[in-house]
């Protein structure tokens, strides 16, 4: 292992150590001296803390996911096509309608078996849930069972319904996680690990599945911190205090070895959003002034030391067929920002953010905008930024998080009735084409409709794409299998543990 290079690091390194201190126990299995290879229990460390008790039906639920406790009807393949998890196969059984069939022989951590009933169960409730999960945005639902079958309506046809049944946020949960005004999954679920306890927002318990249906998991179980700092977290990997670490940041990445980081490019985009419903950004000139403005490239190379891809759109280089845009097709004059004062907003859980906005913040300085910034943990800021109190807002987005297909990311962020829609945009042609895209069958019919869907959106300049990310993973070098996935739905899984 590398020597920290300078005295500050040195300083992160036992400020960091003694921020574990208890929450990794040395004596603990998977500490040096602990059980055989195999029988070990994962310590990982994640970057956002659970924000609603780990409701699935909230952004917690990719948690769930990332430590194989929730499981849902299926699940993705590499290309982003459905295949069987809690399903065993389905079938479209009309123009609105799909008919799934329920995998025999799952029970839920509580002992009680899986049935339709319960899928019809978990489904409602998500369907009914305030607000909603982003995949089910514009979406209305009927679920009903009949023996081992479960068919599911909605109001309009849509032919991506199996990929957003993969949704984390649609997870099957068993009986007793309903009982009460909030979802609760501890014990509930049907994966590999067993969710035992969650202690607030600094860590949560999971122990191996025995009886797991996807045969029985090689680690003994999971120990989760939560740590938003990312300095922190790459020094519990450097100091031996974690197996694993979620979200190392480009600038702890040289500090570590090379055969202890992962680089994955990421359907993720770092996007500034401007708010188009009021303040400065409501101007279509201002926003074509601000795009002028920012130059990507010096936020590639400076703030993610060439560890990511400079933006051409809103989706990037992990979906190939993205080259093909046509881009922007609309162009406006940029109107003058002199005297014109905004307000970015972003949050720290993301240690590059920060810097990105300062850096925006010179770069529309230069230009002659007068801009100020606000910068708070994720949890405290999301909600002013959803009602519109930002003129800006620095976001790292995944595009493709839920269903692997991005019109549902597209409608949840630009849609008049986006249940994200950060620049508080209502636009006519953006959601006729948005409407296109979620309703054209899969295929390049439908790449093209994305397509066309997200050249009306630049077109408006709600939305300035600047880079896409790559996801900087690090694990400890004896653990083995650890999922490096690029839509950051998985983890651990049932073949993933620490020699």
């Amino acid at each position: 292992m590398r020597c920290p290079k300078s005295l500050p690091v040195v300083s992160v390194a036992v400020a960091s150590a003694s921020l574990m201190t208890g929450c990794f126990a040395s004596g603990a299995p998977g500490a040096s001296g602990g059980p055989a290879s195999g029988d070990k229990r994962i310590r990982v460390v994640m970057m956002q803390p659970p924000r609603s008790g780990l409701s699935p039906l909230s952004d917690d639920a990719f948690k769930l996911s990332r430590w194989s406790t929730a499981e849902t009807l299926v699940t993705l393949d590499a290309n982003g096509d459905p295949r069987p998890a809690l399903a065993e196969k389905w079938e479209r059984s009309g123009d609105r309608s799909w008919t799934f069939t329920v995998r025999d022989g799952v029970n839920f951590h509580d002992g009680t078996e899986l049935t339709a009933a319960d899928v019809v169960r978990s489904l409602t409730e998500a369907s009914r849930a305030a607000p909603k999960p982003r995949i089910l945005d514009g979406v209305e639902l009927s679920v009903t069972a009949d023996g081992d079958t479960v068919t599911v309506t909605t109001a309009t046809e849509d032919p991506l319904l199996p990929q957003r049944l993969s949704s984390p946020q649609l997870a099957v949960l068993a009986a007793k996680a309903y009982r009460g005004r909030t979802v609760d999954p501890i014990g509930a679920g049907t994966g590999a690990f067993v969710l035992k306890g969650v202690h607030g927002t600094s860590a949560a318990t999971l122990d191996r599945n025995e009886n797991y249906w996807g045969g029985t998991p090689k680690a003994a179980g999971i120990d989760v911190r939560f740590v938003p700092d990312g300095t922190a977290r790459a020094a519990a990997l450097r100091s031996g205090e974690a197996d694993i670490v979620e979200s190392v940041p480009v600038s702890q990445a040289s500090l570590l070895d090379e055969d202890q980081i992962t680089e994955v490019p990421m359907p993720r985009t770092n996007t500034l959003y401007l708010n188009t419903a009021r303040g400065t950004f409501k101007d279509p000139s201002l926003r074509a002034a601000a795009r002028a403005a920012i130059d990507a490239e010096p936020l590639v190379d400076g703030v993610y030391e060439g560890r990511a891809d400079v933006a051409e759109g809103l989706l990037g280089p992990a979906l190939p067929w993205a080259k093909e845009r046509a881009g922007r097709t609309r162009d406006v004059k940029g109107g003058n920002p002199r005297g014109k004062t905004v307000t970015i907003g972003t949050f720290t859980d993301r240690a590059e953010l920060p810097e990105v906005a300062a850096a925006l913040q010179q770069q529309l300085r230069n230009a002659g905008f007068t801009v100020k910034l606000e910068i708070r943990e994720y949890a405290n800021i999301e909600s002013d930024a959803l009602a519109g109190k930002f003129d800006a807002f620095v976001l790292s987005r995944a595009t493709v998080l839920d269903s692997g297909d991005p019109a549902a990311y597209m409608y949840s962020d630009f849609a008049s009735e986006g249940s994200f829609n950060l620049s508080q945009l209502s636009d006519e042609s953006v959601d006729k084409a948005l409407e296109k895209a979620t309703t054209t069958t899969s295929g390049e019919a439908r790449r093209q409709a994305i397509l066309a869907a997200e050249t009306a959106v630049l077109n408006t300049d709600a939305a300035i794409p600047m880079l896409h990310e790559r996801v900087v993973q690090g694990d400890a070098t004896d653990v083995v299998g650890s999922a490096k996935d690029p839509r950051e739905r998985l983890l651990v899984t049932v073949d993933t543990y620490v020699k």
